[in-house]
């Protein structure tokens, strides 16, 4: 066969031609992903080897160790789903709601309604008990509605709204649902290592998660766990579960002891899952969930001192994610790509009712610091001071004060 020359507009490879695609470097302060630890970027770069290799498998057994010892789990099944966190959410979904199960979920945003949506595709019947945008939703009357009709196989509630910046109230919802021996289900996508949560002394039974928030690890894993009372449901199936990908049955056999072939696993993400994890406790969970609590403090003083509103009430604030509301007379879009072209700095825009309205921004794992806290605010107030905002105090000498009472200005 005669050789063939390449067609023109496709260039032949070669060793001196640079990536045609490099990302830029950026400071993340959005609802996520957020900023990634070097260490954790060094990790993932790391030979692939094979999902059976006997030293993969020993990472696999450090990660569900290290998983449980973030989520406070000294039983049941803690485990990485090979997919982003919305993933996480359907595997719970699925794997323990089958069709016709009453489900009572608790929305104050957008993610509970995803999550409701999820359990009607599941064949679930479902009942909801809305919070206005910006507040929780009340753990007594969810308990209650959960009560009334018969009772609920599943209670769903969001920890961690990050539509809205609300950190949940999860007082007296595993009670009730362990009462009408249901189970109560926790979307901790935005606090998992950023929020106190402890899932056994919380009474938890089933909890999903992402990486790309407080664990500071790129996107592309689910954490997820079940309780011994949601295994034994997961197992007590009359169904199959309806995701073959996501069920934890098959997942657990790959994860287990048996080692089975289900999936070929994202093996360098998995490395960095391994990293982020080690870093969590190595800083210690009291001591992260003090961080982000003590930077976001600053950041809500300096944020104040710009003028600008924060609509959610400071006892329900979530530290990690953090809303703003816009005055009339400042235009969102053009502010917030001002702030990524000029100053290398993303945040957040709105969702649901607050979209065009305001912003969202998160102090997320390696993000939760002093210096983004400095960077952003004087970013922000030279871009409201051109627009025409008048700024009434100092931002940084108000975060300032915040740290330095706190004793960790740096």
């Amino acid at each position: 066969m005669a050789n063939q020359s390449a067609p023109k507009d496709i260039p032949a490879p070669s060793q001196s031609v640079p990536p045609a695609w490099l990302a830029s470097r950026r400071l993340l302060l959005g609802p996520g992903p957020s900023p990634v630890p070097d260490s954790v970027l060094r990790a993932m770069s790391q030979p692939t080897v094979g999902h059976l290799d006997p030293e993969f498998l020993r990472l696999m057994d450090e990660i569900r160790g290290m998983l449980s010892q973030v989520l406070g789990a000294r039983s049941g099944l803690a485990t990485p789903i090979s997919a982003t966190g919305s993933a996480g959410m359907e595997a719970a979904i699925v794997n323990l709601v089958e069709p016709g199960d009453r489900v009572v979920i608790g929305i104050a945003g957008v993610f509970g309604g995803r999550m409701a949506e999820v359990a009607r595709r599941a064949g679930a019947r479902v009942e909801t008990l809305e919070a206005a945008f910006g507040e929780p939703v009340d753990p007594q009357a969810l308990a209650d509605l959960a009560r009334s009709g018969g009772g609920a196989k599943l209670i769903g509630i969001v920890h961690a709204e990050t539509s809205t910046g609300v950190l949940q109230p999860l007082d007296g919802l595993a009670d009730a649902a362990h009462e009408m021996e249901g189970l109560l289900l926790v979307d901790a996508v935005t606090s998992l290592g950023g929020v106190p949560l402890d899932v056994e002394a919380t009474g938890l039974d089933a909890l999903y998660s992402g990486t790309q928030k407080c664990l500071a690890c790129p996107p592309g894993l689910a954490p997820v766990w079940f309780s011994e009372r949601a295994l034994a449901r997961l197992r007590g199936r009359k169904q199959p579960v309806q995701s073959w990908y996501l069920d934890l049955s098959l997942i657990e056999g790959y994860w287990g002891a048996q080692r089975a072939y289900h999936h070929t696993a994202p093996i360098n993400q998995l490395y960095g899952l391994h990293e982020a994890l080690r870093l969590v406790l190595e800083e210690g969970l009291e001591a992260r969930h003090h961080r982000h609590a003590r930077n976001a403090s600053a950041l809500w003083a300096g944020l104040e001192a710009l003028g600008l509103e924060l609509p959610v009430a400071r006892a329900h604030r979530l530290p990690p994610l953090t809303p703003v509301r816009l005055p009339n007379h400042l235009e969102d879009a053009p502010l917030r790509r001002a702030l990524l072209e000029r100053f290398h700095i993303e945040i957040g825009g709105g969702l649901g009712p607050w979209a065009g309205k305001a912003w969202r921004i998160g102090l997320m794992g390696a993000g939760s610091s002093p210096a983004s806290i400095w960077q952003l605010l004087s970013a922000l107030e030279s871009l409201l001071s051109e627009a025409g905002h008048r700024v009434p105090g100092n931002p940084l000498a108000a975060a300032q004060a915040v740290l330095s009472a706190e004793g960790a200005f740096a």
